[in-house]
């Protein structure tokens, strides 16, 4: 009885493995619940929310860890497609940060699932944030163009965030700015400015449908992730 227990526990725990699992670009997938979103939250003991639609904005809970929500659906938006948080601040205080703190930018090609994503972690709670396109992508403050490649633009902006520590340097690991996926071709920093955390996305041949997500990771950081359409 004992020798044919062992492969099926082996089993279970491979396919407990699988099933929930941190991709390249950073966000933790799992797949497809057969239960209802609000009665998974519900048992979590978290407020419930409702499944994602595509729309111009929308409001969620924390995630416990290993979890994947969509937050807004895929749509071309034609209003700023905003997700919102409740942060209250200060979370530390001095001389630790007193924002959610940005600490790291991945980026992963989905070609099977017919997407490509952008991926953005930060150290405390989820924060505020919406994506928009717009004709060209600029600076907070100066207003000075965004180098970015691409025919398209998207603006993405996290609010309250910071990428930087109390000394002002940089808190972030983040890849090559080229990306030279099939639509998703850039990405470049546009502000990190009290609170006001932006970012602007080159994507070519022009506006495709984008798809917003969050995930919790076992080390407690939270991660947005932003898909664009391969084609």
């Amino acid at each position: 009885m004992t020798r044919q227990r062992v492969p099926l526990l082996a089993s279970l725990v491979v396919l407990l493995v699988a099933g929930c699992s941190i991709d390249h670009d950073g966000a933790t997938s799992a797949p497809p619940a057969t239960t209802p979103p609000s009665a998974s939250a519900a048992a979590s003991g978290l407020p419930t929310t409702t499944p994602a639609a595509a729309g111009p904005s929308a409001t969620r809970s924390a995630l416990p860890a290993g979890d994947w929500q969509v937050t807004y659906g895929w749509a071309v938006p034609t209003a700023p497609a905003r997700v919102n948080h409740t942060v209250l601040l200060p979370l530390t205080p001095p001389p630790r940060e007193p924002l959610p703190v940005l600490v790291e930018v991945r980026v992963g090609d989905h070609p099977d699932e017919d997407f490509s994503r952008i991926t953005f972690a930060f150290r405390g709670p989820t924060p505020g944030y919406e994506v928009e396109y717009v004709a060209r992508v600029e600076q907070d403050g100066s207003g000075a163009p965004v180098d970015l490649p691409g025919t398209a633009f998207l603006a993405l902006r996290f609010n309250p965030a910071q990428a930087h520590d109390g000394a002002g340097r940089n808190t972030a690991s983040t890849p090559p700015r080229t990306i030279s996926f099939p639509t998703l071709r850039g990405w470049a920093p546009a502000g990190d400015f009290e609170g006001h955390l932006s970012f602007g996305l080159g994507l070519q041949p022009g506006k495709l449908p984008v798809r917003l997500g969050e995930s919790t990771r076992s080390d407690g950081s939270h991660v947005v992730s932003v898909d664009v359409r391969r084609g």
